[in-house]
């Protein structure tokens, strides 16, 4: 599994992860994925458009490092998971806890803080 990040020039970071998020994908990421999204305040966006499988273990990655965030008052919005990957969100329903967007630029607002009205 791959994992590329980004820091934006609004204060957001985006993820791009690559590959399965199963048991071994997941380990290999496991650490630098909470590093990037869980150790401080973060605005992060994680695109999830070439992530072709994703396990009950990679969905655990995904909602501790949303979880920690939320409680530093920071956000976790998840990009453009392909068609099976989506569905596994659906069913789980982790969509319901990460907010699922398909536009940068949506997914971009709906990560910022809402304290910040001079976008």
């Amino acid at each position: 599994m791959d994992l590329t990040y980004e820091d934006l020039e609004d204060g957001v970071r985006r993820i791009k992860l690559a590959g399965r998020m199963d048991v071994e994908g997941t380990r290999e990421i496991d650490l630098k994925f909470t590093g990037l999204t869980a150790s401080r305040q973060a605005f992060v966006i994680v695109d999830l458009s070439l992530v072709d499988f994703l396990s009950s273990i990679g969905l655990g990655t995904l909602v501790r490092s949303a979880k920690a965030q939320m409680s530093r008052h920071g956000r976790v919005v998840l990009l453009s998971p392909q068609p099976h990957v989506a569905k596994v969100l659906e069913t789980t329903q982790v969509d319901q806890i990460l907010p699922v967007l398909y536009d940068l630029e949506q997914a971009r607002r709906a990560v910022r803080p809402a304290e910040n009205p001079s976008g």
